[in-house]
């Protein structure tokens, strides 16, 4: 697999299995008002394309917060992200739950695999919300990719990208790729990290949302909406402000930490990353001079 088209370990085995046939009356109720909402939202998009930013975001947080509610999934939302100008959302990826969750937060530009286009209902959706489509597996695509994400950024939206390049069950987390925190230090705006996290109303952390391995998004769906008492927790973690990293490993670091759930996050993570890369060019410097100084005796006893 390339740097551009990641994949996680995850499959179908990780996946609990929570639905009964106590449940399907449930579930049926819960898909039909699912797609009700889906429809709805649909049809009035031309409308609220046409309003201005304030009421457009606003009417796009509850229509989205009414798509998660509507699986019967209960959603808690705790910090906040910048209400406005350009802004890298990132988060652990585990499910097609994330994408409204994110949305929630704020509304914004989706980094999405082209493959979605081609999804029933959520590829309408997708690209109808300004999606950047990207084709994974297509490396030299890369640059140009980041240079699109950047220029919309410059232009004072918001973007939303899952830098794992897959979905993982939730129980585990990937490495985050750093090509689209490039595009936030080309166009000098902050990054917002989000942490994804889904449990029982019990305590119980669960993988019973994840999309992984070979499941089909109806059968992810119909997990989500056979569960029982499944919250959803979307932590907006302290923003990562512009300039506060002085390249993208840092960055990427910086943020997958907050993800993580660390308790040191912002600024003291991305000072302590950049400590960790001034450490290790400090001792590859070191290696390079003992080596030169061994190079140099051992043509002096030539």
């Amino acid at each position: 697999m390339s740097a551009w088209l990641p994949s996680a370990p995850c499959s179908r085995v990780c996946v609990e299995s929570v639905g009964s046939p106590a449940a399907v009356p449930r579930a049926l109720v819960r898909l039909a008002a699912l797609l009700a909402v889906l429809v709805f939202g649909i049809v009035l998009i031309p409308v609220v394309a046409r309003l201005a930013a304030v009421w457009r975001d606003r009417l796009t947080r509850t229509w989205c917060r009414t798509i998660v509610r509507a699986t019967g999934v209960r959603l808690r939302i705790t910090g906040a992200a910048p209400p406005g100008g350009g802004l890298l959302l990132v988060a652990n990826h585990i499910s097609w739950l994330d994408i409204p969750l994110l949305a929630a937060v704020r509304p914004a530009r989706m980094l999405a695999k082209a493959e979605i286009r081609q999804w029933p209902v959520a590829g309408v959706l997708t690209a109808s919300s300004g999606a950047l489509f990207i084709q994974r597996d297509r490396l030299r695509a890369l640059p140009r990719t980041v240079e699109r994400i950047a220029d919309s950024l410059r232009g004072g939206s918001a973007v939303v990208a899952f830098p794992e390049g897959s979905t993982w069950c939730g129980r585990a987390q990937g490495r985050f790729r750093r090509a689209a925190f490039q595009a936030a230090l080309d166009a000098g705006v902050p990054v917002q990290p989000v942490h994804l996290h889904y449990r029982f109303d019990g305590g119980a952390a669960t993988t019973a949302p994840a999309f992984v391995g070979s499941d089909s998004l109806l059968t992810s769906v119909w997990r989500v909406v056979s569960a029982r008492a499944l919250v959803a927790e979307v932590r907006v973690e302290p923003v990562l402000g512009a300039g506060s990293a002085p390249d993208r490993r840092t960055l990427a670091l910086a943020a997958e930490t907050a993800t993580n759930g660390a308790a040191d996050t912002g600024t003291a993570v991305v000072e302590t990353a950049d400590a960790h890369r001034r450490s290790a060019e400090a001792r590859r410097r070191t290696t390079d001079a003992h080596r030169m100084s061994a190079n140099s005796e051992a043509h002096a006893h030539l």
